[in-house]
């Protein structure tokens, strides 16, 4: 790859995407890609959807920042929609998910601090989590490869084996302020966490006073078939993170509270330069315009049902390179029995852009605005890629292909 002088942050691939169009990409060596990747489930509308186009362009015409000293009619109509949909009845906008997780770690530590127990600081995670990139969310989210390097993780985290249900229990006491989780784990491969698992979770909360905080960065946003995951599972947070879907490919996200909660923050105690500005709403807004269209959620249901199936035909058809699939909706993972990188790389060869994920998964998130016709050709491209690593172990062991 040619250098760059751009922070050696990412192991890039060596190819860009120059247009795009729906779930399709251009990419800089001449050939279409099927984008099951979405930007790590970003471009939930897929690319240059004309109502997400028009509006940005039209705002962009209009005023692009004004600063949060000022009312933002755009923000307010954003946050009115979301509280609308949900549980939430407050509503602060960030510029993406990590800074959606700052403001609920902070929001729940607040919250304690205004019932008069300010020693209640400490927030109970879960081992495979991912909840950001800065000092606070890597340290929430545990994960040594993240840790490592930068000094002493920040203090206050509490971590449990996934889907441990007694550690739950055991891990919450009267420094707790929070529990905090992702109903299905993207990062950690896509994995779920059990109804019991969130039940005793919301169960613990309401008996102590700590706050039930759910990351719905990844898993939100209709990704699943219904508008936030935790409908699936019948247990309602009282914070909630999102952000990536909720942009379509404009950084945006948010944190929604509960009024009890999100008004222990006042004026002073939290902020954002750009979070929440006029270009960043206008588009969140064109986003719930198309995705709370009646039947769409149903759309995406339906597709991920279609989805699922063909996967699990292709982990039958290929037992030697697929383990399971699992997932729910259009957020879908293949556990791998290879490395997922020589999955990734011989999809990529096939015209398909996928994710890795931990725990030996490949992640498979394409644009909710997929079509069956394009879920058919993304598996047997998938298929293809399977049995070229087959073919190529084959040959390897000294076999016939």
């Amino acid at each position: 790859m040619a250098a760059s002088a751009v922070y050696r942050t990412y192991a890039r691939t060596d190819l860009a995407f120059q247009t795009g169009e729906g779930v399709w990409l251009d990419g800089s060596d001449g050939r279409r890609y099927l984008d099951f990747g979405s930007g790590i489930a970003v471009s939930s509308l897929g690319h240059a959807h004309p109502h997400l186009v028009e509006t940005l362009t039209d705002m962009a015409g209009k005023v692009w920042h004004t600063s949060n000293v000022f009312r933002i009619p755009e923000q307010e109509r954003f946050a009115e929609r979301l509280c609308a949909a949900t549980f939430a009845e407050r509503v602060f906008v960030t510029n993406s998910g990590t800074e959606a997780a700052e403001a609920a770690i902070k929001t729940a530590r607040r919250y304690q601090y205004d019932r008069g127990a300010p020693e209640r600081v400490r927030i109970v995670t879960v081992e495979g989590a991912f909840h950001g990139r800065t000092m606070a969310a890597i340290a929430a989210g545990g994960n040594p490869k993240y840790l490592e390097g930068f000094g002493p993780p920040l203090e206050g985290f509490d971590q449990v084996p996934f889907d441990d249900v007694a550690a739950l229990k055991a891990a919450v006491g009267p420094e707790t302020a929070a529990i905090m989780v992702e109903p299905i784990q993207g990062e950690g491969g896509i994995r779920p966490l059990s109804n019991e698992f969130l039940r005793t979770a919301r169960a613990l909360c309401d008996e102590t006073g700590a706050v039930l905080i759910f990351d719905e960065v990844q898993c939100g946003v209709g990704r699943t078939g219904k508008l936030f995951a935790y409908e699936w599972f019948g247990v309602v947070p009282d914070i909630m993170m999102i952000a990536k879907g909720i942009g379509g490919g404009f950084p945006l996200g948010a944190c929604l509270a509960t009024a009890e909660v999100g008004d222990a923050m006042v004026p002073g105690t939290h902020g954002s330069t750009y979070g929440g500005n006029p270009l960043a709403c206008a588009v969140g807004n064109a986003v719930l315009d198309v995705i709370l269209e009646p039947g769409f959620l149903d759309q995406v249901a339906a597709r991920g049902l279609v989805l699922k199936q063909r996967l699990a035909g292709l982990v039958d058809s290929h037992p030697s390179i697929f383990e399971t699939v699992r997932g729910e909706g259009l957020l879908q993972g293949l556990k791998c029995r290879v490395a997922p990188a020589e999955v990734i790389a011989a999809a990529r060869e096939q015209g398909l852009v996928a994710i890795a994920a931990a725990d030996n998964v490949v992640r498979l998130m394409p644009p909710l605005v997929i079509s069956d016709q394009e879920i058919e050709e993304a598996v047997s491209r998938l298929d293809k890629a399977a049995r070229s690593i087959a073919a190529a172990k084959t040959a390897q062991s000294g076999g016939a292909a």
